[in-house]
């Protein structure tokens, strides 16, 4: 017979750290319509798209994207948005700070070459430095490992993981209280072998 602190009751039921691919939600949000959602998402930049692949509508992205709001879904979410915008941003980078050659031609033949640089590619590459910046939230929390960069773990954690951070902290401690009662088992109350 297990025994527990007094005052307390016995621990759910662990169940494997991973969620059943076959979990049914009422919103139909399966993990792994979350993955192939993120997955496509990153590719095309479009949640019309992207929610379009699997089957749900734009809204009902946003809307679990809200419900979900800081958890691994809507981090994952960020990092899709950010996973091709590099490339994008260097590349704009590059054209802000050397310019774009500009040819001029006189009657048909090329006569020389300038270089034009555009002060609104540079305001515009500020404000998405601004705006995409990292999501910032207090460091002891435990979505502060995962930056944009995380695309794929984040995508791990949506597929494999438990929905929400709070929901990982549970099963956590729930591991450590049942390993508690085990050993407590084993050795008795007082730490003596029962034996």
């Amino acid at each position: 017979m297990k025994h527990f602190p007094p005052g307390s009751s016995a621990p759910l039921a662990l169940t494997d750290q991973t969620r059943p691919e076959h979990a049914s939600r009422h919103d139909g949000w399966t993990p792994s319509r979350q993955v192939t959602f993120l997955r496509a998402l990153a590719s095309s930049h479009s949640v019309s798209q992207a929610a379009r692949m699997v089957g749900m509508s734009r809204q009902s992205a946003y809307a679990l994207r809200a419900r979900l709001k800081g958890e691994p879904f809507d981090l994952a979410w960020h990092a899709a948005l950010r996973c091709k915008l590099d490339e994008l941003a260097e590349a704009a980078l590059e054209r802000a700070l050397n310019g774009v050659e500009v040819p001029h031609f006189h009657q048909g033949e090329l006569i020389h070459t300038s270089r034009r640089f555009d002060e609104r590619l540079t305001i515009v590459l500020r404000a998405m430095r601004d705006r995409l910046g990292p999501v910032r939230r207090r460091p002891p929390h435990r979505a502060a490992a995962f930056g944009p960069e995380d695309f794929g773990p984040l995508l791990e954690r949506v597929e494999h993981g438990p929905e929400t951070w709070d929901e990982e902290v549970r099963q956590e401690y729930e591991q450590l209280y049942e390993e508690y009662a085990e050993e407590e088992e084993l050795t008795g109350p007082d730490g003596d072998d029962p034996a």
